[in-house]
């Protein structure tokens, strides 16, 4: 298993180097906006960019930090999450890290398959008799899919749909990762420790890894 040592990632230091950018953008502008004949709106624009460039290399260091010693598979999982949230496939991925989880997972089918993207997308196609409930990712392996999660009795914006509270609730009584599509939206994001954090830059995430 490859692990990332996290504190020396070179994606930490291109996020230190980001946000100082940012910084100094943000700096300019509140020096420009006492210039009359200065208008900010392009350099909001350039910030912007800035800010979402980030967040895809944001996105993709936590998620490898949270995940690259637990899995080899971590492209095949980006590379599935792109193609659910494209196509507007909910999806509801659990990659179990040191907590054992079968006691908190009810009612999965098992498959014990290798993991790809290609597996991962056809369990989540909508009539597929797995496609509701949780797959359960274990190292390289899908384990099962089907399964039933707990829901956070935490109180959580009511907007939250049902795969994004048992995301929530299995990260609060377990250290797995668990990453979500929404159907209604295609909006990514990943649960981990009781909190839910979007992807708002699947494909940039993608396209970084496999240039790496």
């Amino acid at each position: 298993m490859l692990q990332i040592n996290c504190d020396v990632s070179p994606m930490k230091e291109e996020l230190k180097l980001h946000l100082k950018q940012i910084a100094d953008q943000i700096h300019r502008s509140l020096e420009d906006i006492n210039n009359e004949d200065h208008c900010l709106l392009s350099q909001f624009d350039e910030i912007r960019d800035s800010f979402n460039k980030m967040e895809s290399i944001a996105a993709s260091f936590y998620l490898q930090c949270y995940l690259s010693s637990f899995t080899n598979n971590y492209l095949d999982l980006s590379v599935s999450i792109q193609h659910l949230s494209e196509r507007r496939h909910g999806a509801l991925i659990v990659v179990e890290r040191k907590d054992p989880l079968d006691m908190f997972l009810h009612s999965g089918i098992q498959l014990e398959a290798t993991l790809t993207s290609s597996l991962l997308e056809s369990v989540f196609f909508p009539g597929s008799p797995l496609h509701d409930g949780a797959v359960l990712v274990r190292s390289d392996r899908i384990v099962s899919a089907a399964n039933v999660l707990p829901v956070s009795h935490i109180a959580v914006e009511k907007k939250l749909g049902t795969r994004h509270r048992a995301a929530i609730g299995l990260t609060e009584v377990t250290d797995a990762l668990v990453l979500v599509v929404s159907e209604e939206t295609g909006k990514t994001s990943f649960a981990f420790k009781g909190t839910l954090h979007p992807i708002n830059a699947v494909d940039a995430i993608v396209e970084m890894e496999k240039a790496r």
